[in-house]
Order: structure tokens, then C-alpha cells, then sequence
């Protein structure tokens, strides 16, 4: 006759793992993998506990797919004064899930376009470059494996001759074609006569008039995404522009398990009836 273990409370535990009593049982997959020998590696625990546990690991699962900072720029180092090229690698991510191999980067058509970080929206420094013709852009390239939901926010500024109409575009093949996100928006010029905005600081309080944030569909799970703040005009050499506080963000997907013992926990409950 079998004995009743001397503790059957079960609960999940981390990483997909169910413990009853003192009784490690094992992953969920396991679990339905083992399903047809329930009566040999189960047959003291009450099957009541084990559903009870295995909806609460599933949900514990679940949770992965909370909101995540995949990438993001705080723009936390300055560029050596004199940087001038057609294009300039600021780096990778300061911080974010996939901050490594993430970089920003900006190109330009004039070999004499000028790099710099001046202040920046709220904070020490920000992305700056001049000599922008149409064309030319700002670069964000990102892995997003593991996420759904991908979005993409920045802040942007110019001074006032600096290219004032952008759009933002996205590649998940390397740039061999390219989708539109947002066909058009303004960039404001920081502390101009009527726009309710001050000049940039960075020791002034962080302003939202500056910010733009735009879905990313078709972005998730991919192993690259590219994404390009492009200038629709061409001004004068002197114009410059700026960007700051670059975050992609996205929802981590699900682990598989979380599935799995969902849909574990409805077929015990069906055997027990």
C-alpha cells in the first residue's frame, strides 16, 4: 500500500520546474514527455496539487513576455572634438537585452560633414551632425530575437537651419529593401520662438515635445533590424541636427513551456474526472 508523502503541497519552480513536497519532479516538457507513465513516477502525489502547480508555472513563464528594453542610447559618450567624414559609428547601446552588436551611426554625403555631441534633452550629450543633404540619415541596427512587439522612440532636435522634415524607415534583410514606418514628421527646433520649447540641457528637465515613437511591424524575432531617421531636405552646410535618448523596446516572446504545461495542466485535470 503506498504512504501519502508526509508534504504534497507542489509548486513551480524556476525555470520550468515542478517540486512537490521535497520531490523534484521535473520540467514540463518532461512531464509531458513522461505523461503515460503517470501511475509509475506519480502515483503518491495528489493529482490536484500537480495541476495547481503546474498553472502556477506556467504563468510564472508567461511573464517573460513582459516589456523589455532591447536597445538603448543615452548618448553617454562624447566624440572627439575635430570628427569629420561621410559617416561616423557612435557605438553600441549603453544599455538593453541585446545592447551588444547593437550600434547607431549616422551617413552623410559630404566628406567634411562634422560629428559632435552637444547637450543633450536633459542630458550631457546628444548626437549631432551637419552638411545634411536629402538622403542622409541616422542608423539604429538591432537584433530582436526573442521579441514581439517592436517599437522604436528617440528624441530630435536641429538648430535653425538644420533639415526640419524626416521619415523613418526600416530593413530586417540587410537593407535590400526597406518598408515605411513613419512617412513624414517635423523635427523641432529646441527653444524657437513659439514652439513651447526650451534649448537644450543637460541640466534642464527632459521634454516630451521632442520625443517620437513608432511601431515597428514585421520587426520581431529577427536576427537584424535596421532602422533610418532619413532627411527629406538638403540645407545649408552649417545646419545641424541631433538626436537623443534612442530606445528600441519590444515584449520578450513566451518560452514554449509555458504552453506546454498549460496545456499539461489540462489533461491531468481531465484524467482525474
Amino acid at each position: 500500500m503506498n504512504t501519502k508523502p508526509t508534504n504534497s503541497i507542489c509548486r513551480g519552480v524556476s525555470l520550468g520546474y515542478i517540486e512537490c513536497g521535497r520531490r523534484g519532479i521535473g520540467r514540463s516538457v518532461e512531464l509531458i514527455d513522461a505523461f503515460g507513465l503517470w501511475s509509475l513516477s506519480l502515483q503518491n502525489i495528489s493529482k490536484s496539487t500537480i495541476v495547481a502547480a503546474v498553472a502556477a508555472s506556467a504563468l510564472s513563464l508567461s511573464a517573460s513576455g513582459a516589456y523589455a528594453v532591447i536597445a538603448s542610447w543615452s548618448m553617454a559618450t562624447a566624440i572627439a572634438a575635430g570628427t569629420v567624414g561621410t559617416s561616423y559609428n557612435y557605438g553600441a547601446a549603453d544599455s538593453g537585452d541585446a545592447a551588444a552588436g547593437s550600434m547607431l551611426s549616422s551617413s552623410h554625403t559630404a566628406v567634411v560633414t562634422a560629428y559632435s555631441t552637444p547637450s543633450g534633452n536633459g542630458s550631457t550629450y546628444s548626437f549631432s551632425s551637419n552638411n545634411w543633404t536629402a538622403g542622409n540619415y541616422y542608423q539604429v541596427s538591432v537584433a530582436t530575437t526573442g521579441y514581439e512587439g517592436v517599437s522604436i522612440s528617440w528624441d530630435q532636435t536641429r538648430s535653425s537651419t538644420g533639415p526640419s522634415t524626416f521619415e523613418l524607415v526600416m530593413s530586417t534583410n540587410g537593407g535590400s529593401s526597406w518598408s515605411t514606418l513613419v512617412a513624414s514628421y517635423a523635427v523641432v527646433q529646441a527653444g524657437a520662438a513659439g514652439s513651447n520649447t526650451l534649448s537644450w540641457s543637460p541640466t534642464g528637465a527632459y521634454q516630451t515635445a521632442f520625443t517620437t515613437t513608432a511601431s515597428a511591424a514585421g520587426a520581431a524575432n529577427a536576427g537584424n533590424v535596421i532602422f533610418r531617421m532619413r532627411s527629406l531636405v538638403t540645407t545649408t552646410a552649417a545646419g545641424t541636427n541631433r538626436i537623443d535618448n534612442v530606445v528600441v523596446s519590444g515584449n520578450m516572446v513566451p518560452a514554449p513551456g509555458a504552453i506546454a504545461l498549460l496545456g499539461l495542466a489540462g489533461l491531468i485535470g481531465r484524467r482525474r474526472r
